[in-house]
C-alpha cells in the first residue's frame, strides 16, 4: 500500500510530543521519518510557547510544550540575504519574509500556538522547521488538538502498517 505512505508524506501529519519526537530519520533519505513505517516528512503541533530566542534577521528558535514533551521549532527569517532563496522570484521571497516576521511578532511566551512544518534533526534531536504558526486564543485549542492526534494516530496513522 505504497500510495499510503505517500499520501502522508506531503501532509502536515498531527503528532504529539512525544510521537513526534520518537520519529526515526530514514538514513537513504533524510528528508523523510518513520512513523511505524509510515513515511512522514511533515507535522503539525499545539502547545504551549516555554521559550523563545530571537536572532533578527536569521531565525527565532522556540520551544512548544504540549504536556507529552518539548518540541523544538526554528522559524527561519534570513530569506532576504540567504543563497537558498536567491534564485526565486524577489516578490515571493519578501512574501515569505514578511509572514515569516508577522509569525515571530505574534508568538510569546505562554502563549499557545499551533504550528506547522517541515520535520527536520537538528544535533541528533526531531525539531520542526517552521512553515506558519497560528496563535490560537481557543482555550480549547489543546484539548482539541489532542483528540485529533489521538484519533488520526487510531484510525489512519497506525493503520497504515497493518494493512
Amino acid at each position: 500500500m505504497d500510495h499510503h505512505h505517500h499520501l502522508l508524506c506531503n501532509t502536515h501529519v498531527k503528532l504529539l510530543a512525544f510521537d513526534l519526537l520518537s520519529l526515526t530519520q530514514i538514513p537513504s533519505d533524510p528528508i523523510s521519518f518513520s512513523r511505524h513505517g509510515t513515511l512522514l516528512s511533515r507535522a503539525e503541533t499545539l502547545g504551549l510557547v516555554t521559550s523563545l530566542d530571537l536572532k533578527p534577521g536569521k531565525f527565532l528558535k522556540f520551544v512548544v510544550d504540549d504536556g507529552t514533551g518539548c518540541v523544538d521549532c526554528v522559524l527561519w527569517l534570513n530569506h532576504l540575504t540567504s543563497p537558498y532563496f536567491a534564485r526565486r522570484s524577489p516578490s515571493d521571497v519578501r512574501q515569505i519574509a514578511a509572514s515569516s516576521n508577522h509569525f515571530a511578532s505574534e508568538l510569546k511566551l505562554g502563549a499557545v500556538a499551533r504550528v506547522r512544518g517541515r520535520i527536520t534533526k537538528y544535533r541528533g534531536v526531531v525539531q520542526i522547521t517552521v512553515s506558519d504558526v497560528v496563535v490560537e486564543r481557543d482555550p480549547n485549542a489543546e484539548i482539541l488538538h489532542w483528540l485529533d492526534c489521538v484519533r488520526l494516530a487510531r484510525k489512519r496513522y497506525d493503520v497504515l502498517q497493518s494493512e
